[in-house]
């Protein structure tokens, strides 16, 4: 990976929970391995008042919980941490920050490059991008030194406000310069779907509507909702991981090739496949979408709350824990292919991976042997955990006659041995400081993910009568998202059949 220029990295909610756990982490390990560059200082800013020192001390406690971290490199890393306590809703306040942004960059030697990461409430996308603008902080440097904006997620609450976010955000800074991040699209076995298709003779040429019967894609979280009721209950399961996350894997997988790996050239592939997804009628939502919500139930052993008995959570919650899908992409590539995706929380593993459906042979030679298992063929694709490929295919089972039996040839990423495999925030931070926007989203992209969404969060506000059915937690959902599937014997795969006592780990 390419080492980037010197720089200031400003995190905006430096005190909260995504800077201790992810963003701090993640450039000490790009410290470690050497890929920051030579002169680089990141600025924590928020409201707490507290001094450099403090601050160190709190990210020195969060990196040492790490064994593999060296005292020696984490000292020597954090002497380049800085803090500024300022009021991020008030304009005056940016003086102080734009003085100790000087300050830094003059005793640093960073170049006038500097990154500022919103680590925030999303009501304050709009405000610290102005309050930026007002001190010139947001125009490049007299020197040259660039200026950029990355955005966490959500990109809005619907296409109207994303849209709105989207206007208010271009006031002040380019497309350009923005970066909203979506950390899936930095999993490494994400970007592997990129190689797997277009670095591969065998797989491009049945890569459309002649040799895939249907395209499946799961995103399952064993836990709940933890200490997020109030935040989830106002989200839910569409806004939480559907319209980002798992529409950006099915993008990944029905793009067209670009003619270049380049990031305006991926992105506008992807945003082809956003705007040819059909549209779900509000008549049709009741069959091409189901949603659930978890009950009370018993893992393990153990008794597990019902999400409207967490905390936070009003007792006559309406909003979905679990939804499931099916749409098509209308092109010449995908007409006909359904795609299905299913999210949820409270299932009985945390797993996400692709699987690729592909026709089955139009005769059965064995049907008539007895034969066992004799499914279609598979290409899964693991992106967490135990991150790795597998293809399913039948082969005969040793002995008399032909029965067939589906067998796996199979690919982890841990047979490459030790090599590190990066964070998705490491890679989408190094990337950004590189100004490759490859792995982000881009504004045309969101807004055409949420037209495809709206009209279901819409359907389901104002016809009440579309059901919420409940599921057990720890299940695969209602058993409702069955339907979905139009032909006999088809269903779900279900991963992750050998669980461990945790529910948390299923290998490939």
């Amino acid at each position: 990976m390419q080492k980037p220029a010197s720089s200031i990295i400003v995190i905006f909610g430096a005190s909260g929970d995504l800077t201790r756990r992810k963003l701090i982490p993640a450039l000490f390990d790009l410290y470690r391995q050497n890929f920051l560059p030579e002169n680089c200082a990141v600025l924590g800013v928020s409201r707490s008042t507290i001094s450099d020192e403090q601050f160190r001390k709190r990210m020195r406690d969060e990196l040492e919980k790490d064994s593999g971290a060296e005292r020696k490199n984490i000292t020597v890393f954090l002497k380049n941490l800085f803090y500024q306590s300022i009021d991020t809703a008030v304009v005056a306040e940016y003086a102080k920050l734009k003085k100790r942004l000087l300050e830094i960059d003059r005793s640093c030697h960073c170049g006038g490059n500097m990154l500022f990461y919103l680590s925030t409430p999303p009501n304050l996308y709009p405000v610290i991008p102005a309050m930026l603008e007002a001190h010139g902080l947001n125009r490049s440097a007299e020197n040259g030194g660039w200026r950029r904006l990355i955005v966490e997620k959500p990109f809005g609450y619907d296409l109207a406000s994303a849209m709105e976010l989207n206007k208010t955000l271009l006031k002040y800074f380019s497309e350009e310069q923005i970066y909203r991040i979506d950390h899936y699209l930095g999993k490494e076995t994400v970007q592997n779907i990129l190689a797997l298709r277009f670095s591969n003779g065998i797989f491009e040429p049945l890569w459309n509507r002649n040799y895939i019967h249907h395209v499946e894609i799961t995103g399952a979280e064993a836990l709940g909702v933890e200490q997020r009721g109030g935040y989830y209950n106002r989200s839910g399961a569409v806004r939480d991981m559907v319209q980002n996350h798992l529409l950006q894997i099915a993008a990944t997988i029905a793009m067209e090739p670009p003619a270049v790996f380049g990031a305006d050239a991926v992105r506008n592939e992807k945003v082809k496949v956003f705007q040819a997804l059909r549209s779900i009628r509000t008549e049709d939502v009741s069959k091409q979408v189901v949603r659930g919500q978890y009950t009370a139930s018993t893992i393990r052993g153990e008794k597990v709350a019902a999400y409207r008995e967490e905390k936070d959570v009003p007792p006559d919650s309406r909003t979905e824990t679990f939804v499931a899908l099916r749409f098509y992409i209308d092109n010449w590539r995908w007409g006909g292919v359904p795609f299905f995706i299913r999210s949820g929380k409270r299932l009985p593993t945390r797993v996400t991976e692709a699987v690729i459906h592909f026709n089955r042979t139009p005769h059965s030679l064995f049907a008539d042997t007895h034969s066992v298992n004799e499914g279609d063929n598979q290409l899964i694709i693991r992106i967490q955990p135990d991150e790795g490929i597998l293809l399913k295919f039948g082969m005969k089972r040793p002995g008399a006659g032909f029965n067939i039996e589906q067998v796996g040839m199979d690919f982890h990423y841990s047979d490459l041995g030790p090599i590190d495999i990066p964070e998705a925030y490491e890679r989408l931070l190094l990337d950004c400081l590189n100004g490759d926007g490859t792995l982000y989203a881009r504004a045309d992209g969101v807004e055409a993910c949420w037209k495809f969404i709206d009209p279901i969060l819409n359907a389901w506000r104002e016809n009440p009568d579309i059901p919420l059915y409940g599921y057990p937690a720890g299940t695969w959902g209602p058993q409702e998202a069955n339907r979905l599937f139009d032909n006999p014997g088809e269903d779900w795969r279900y991963p992750c059949k050998n669980l461990t006592g945790d529910g948390e780990y299923c290998e490939l």
